[in-house]
């Protein structure tokens, strides 16, 4: 009647916010950067053994998460084999795109049982008991972060996405940046939502070089390698009339 439970190995911890471009700019100070989406849907862990997916579990409340390999599986876009062998543990969001949360909301008449927003839309899918509605719902994986794969050690981020997709995995759109060009990057994603067809709700700033990431450590609440950027809510006027 539900799906079982699983304790992370680490806990997953959520980030530090900020909605002002020039805290981004003094958070990085002289080091590279690589900025990327900050999709808005359901963090999932996957595990690859002898180059399969043997399991998958969600964030939950970061200590505990719900396994839900037989749904990843139905995901649209995740590869059930890749080339590396070795045991393989990453990070990323599933996702619905508006096009298909549209669509879906399409085929339902009564108004007020419609969904929300793409999120809801997401998590209710991802954790079904039924892999087979996971996948007509056409959830998609985007992978944000490589936590190990055995025998291989990355300096940047940049190689681990450019290694995560060249193992088949969509990986989440980035971008290297610098404090000097941190205010056009920013500027450049912020043109894109209109045409970006996952939602998101900011973006994530990491450091580039991971060793420096890590000998950073982590805050009781947030880790101290990347931080989230958060849009300033827009503010629009009305006219009360009753």
């Amino acid at each position: 009647s539900d799906l079982p439970k699983e304790k992370h190995p680490q806990k997953m911890l959520s980030l530090d916010k900020t909605k002002d471009v020039e805290q981004l700019k003094s958070w990085l100070g002289d080091k590279e950067g690589v900025l990327s989406w900050k999709l808005d849907g359901l963090t999932i862990v996957l595990t690859y053994e002898g180059g399969k997916l043997v399991n998958a579990v969600t964030r939950g409340n970061g200590e505990i998460g719900e396994v839900i390999t037989a749904n990843a599986r139905a995901f649209s876009n995740l590869p059930l084999s890749i080339p590396f062998k070795e045991r393989l543990v990453l990070r990323g969001e599933a996702v619905i795109s508006y096009p298909d949360f549209e669509k879906i909301n399409e085929t339902i008449t009564d108004e007020g049982a419609k969904y929300k927003n793409p999120r809801n839309l997401c998590s209710g899918s991802v954790r079904q008991l039924n892999s087979a509605v996971t996948a007509e719902r056409h959830v998609r994986f985007y992978a944000f972060a490589l936590v190990s794969a055995d025998g291989i050690e990355f300096k940047e981020r940049t190689q681990q996405f450019d290694w995560l997709a060249e193992q088949g995995f969509a990986v989440v759109q980035n971008k290297r940046v610098t404090a000097a060009n941190m205010e056009e990057t920013v500027k450049w994603f912020e043109n894109e939502i209109e045409d970006n067809i996952n939602p998101s709700d900011g973006l994530v700033l990491s450091y580039n070089d991971i060793a420096y990431g890590q000998s950073l450590g982590t805050t009781a609440k947030f880790p101290r390698d990347s931080i989230a950027f958060k849009w300033r809510d827009e503010i629009k006027e009305t006219t009360l009339k009753e």
